[in-house]
């Protein structure tokens, strides 16, 4: 009997460490499932059952670059950010939301948010911004024409820049005006916001961007319809005064 006790107390024993070992590495739900009423972390990956990345969930200290086709490349310029990145099913950046705010040791505001939808392999074809700084505060929305990613490829974008940044400041100006002419690069087609003269405006745009017809209430609460030549000049305007 001694020895038939001695069996089951091992076994006892052995079956407690086997069900801690099971409920501690998730093996007795294959999906590893487990629920929480609050999670503290730093970062989430979000991934599909291949490692693909689909959803980055960061604070700014862990943000990332930016992904195209699977590979990150690095983007100082979101050092100051929090928020989450979109990846699509090639791993591949395709919008996201960013965030911050904070003031300077000088009292001034540097804070914003954006969340942004890209056309596929290429940039931001729909912008919702919100900025807050030192001389004004801005909240739009932004549809813009983005061209095809064979025509302009997001790394002919960082090369444009590169070679811009080598020319002097008018020669950057014609150098980018070539590229616009050329449908090489995006452009804005409808903005909804204020402005800085606190006006708010509803602006559509032809296919250079250049802003053709404007809906405009003014700060003091004057309604008006502008209409616009290529040059950006009023061809028509109708107020609640106009006789036609």
């Amino acid at each position: 009997m001694s020895h038939i006790r001695t069996f089951f107390a091992g076994a006892t024993t052995m079956a407690a460490l086997l069900a801690a070992i099971t409920t501690l590495s998730g093996a007795s739900d294959p999906a590893r499932r487990a629920s929480f009423d609050e999670i503290t972390v730093g970062r989430i990956n979000i991934v599909e059952p291949d490692g693909t990345r689909r959803i980055i969930i960061s604070n700014k200290a862990q943000f990332p670059g930016d992904f195209q086709q699977g590979k990150e490349r690095p983007r100082p310029d979101r050092n100051s950010f929090a928020g989450m990145l979109f990846i699509n099913e090639e791993g591949t950046e395709n919008g996201g939301l960013i965030q911050k705010g904070s003031i300077g040791a000088d009292g001034k505001i540097d804070a914003g948010l954006a969340l942004s939808f890209d056309r596929f392999r290429q940039d931001q074809a729909l912008q919702l911004i919100s900025t807050d700084g030192a001389s004004h505060q801005m909240t739009a929305i932004r549809i813009n024409d983005v061209p095809h990613y064979s025509l302009t490829s997001m790394a002919d974008m960082t090369r444009f820049g590169a070679e811009a940044g080598k020319l002097p400041e008018a020669e950057q100006r014609a150098y980018w005006k070539k590229l616009a002419e050329e449908g090489r690069l995006s452009q804005n087609r409808i903005w909804l916001g204020n402005t800085g003269s606190k006006n708010s405006t509803l602006q559509l745009k032809d296919a250079k961007g250049r802003t053709r017809m404007m809906l405009m209430v003014s700060a003091d609460g004057k309604a008006e319809i502008q209409m616009l030549d290529e040059q950006g000049k009023v061809s028509k305007s109708i107020t609640p005064e106009s006789k036609d």
